[in-house]
């Protein structure tokens, strides 16, 4: 898992680099398929019940699973990456929000805690802790800053297939849940908005957007809980 997590975090890197006004979410997807190809690695994604990319990209009210296509971005965009990586059978699962150029203060403010709240839950990914505290940490960092957490969409386990159990809420009380053990493996996956926390699947049957139009960031790794403290397996 380590390995497909090195392979996510060079397709992260690659898309990172690329991200500008003018390019298009399907030359992205290009970028991330050429990683994939070069490392020998197969796309978590692709074909997951049908999904036809190697990537999602949602730009700005746009929460999880958007289909890459050719309308290009534009200046003060917020653009959401998702993607994940299968080496020798076990995947790696992560994600970033970026801007697309010069973004409004608030759009760089809502990606800053949405990824303050992932280093949060991460934190709690320690031996003895129970499943919601990594959920609860979330749920803190996001309130306290003022937005909202997305409750119909959650993290997940992760290993032979993208998604295992448990499911890993970014809400709720802490305490609760299993016991956090060395050798589970989470991709923990906060997804923030500034408005409504309520979400609309588009009549392309993937696309989740905010139900009221504000913009929305979703940042994600895949960690492991070890004697030493959690790992994320998907940083370069």
């Amino acid at each position: 898992m380590r390995r497909a997590g090195r392979v996510v975090a060079e397709m992260h890197e690659a898309i990172r680099s690329a991200i500008r006004p003018g390019v298009t979410t399907a030359r992205l997807d290009a970028i991330a398929r050429e990683v994939l190809e070069r490392r020998g690695a197969s796309s978590s994604f692709l074909g997951y019940h049908g999904f036809p990319a190697v990537i999602c990209a949602s730009p700005n009210d746009m929460v999880v699973h958007g289909i890459p296509n050719d309308i290009p971005l534009r200046e003060g965009d917020l653009l959401s990456i998702d993607c994940g990586a299968i080496v020798d059978g076990w995947h790696g699962d992560a994600a970033f929000t970026a801007p697309v150029g010069a973004v409004s203060g608030e759009a760089l403010r809502l990606v800053e805690v949405a990824e303050a709240s992932l280093s949060a839950a991460i934190a709690q990914m320690v031996p003895g802790n129970r499943l919601s505290d990594v959920g609860h940490a979330v749920e803190v960092v996001a309130g306290e800053a003022g937005f909202q957490v997305v409750r119909e969409y959650v993290g997940h386990g992760i290993g032979t297939a993208m998604h295992e159990d448990p499911d890993v809420p970014n809400h709720g009380p802490p305490g609760k849940g299993p016991e956090l053990v060395p050798g589970d493996v989470l991709a923990v996956e906060p997804m923030l908005t500034v408005g409504s926390a309520d979400t609309v699947v588009l009549d392309d049957g993937w696309s989740v957007v905010t139900a009221d139009g504000s913009l929305a960031a979703h940042v994600e790794h895949t960690i492991a809980v070890t004697d030493h403290g959690p790992e994320i397996l998907t940083l370069p």
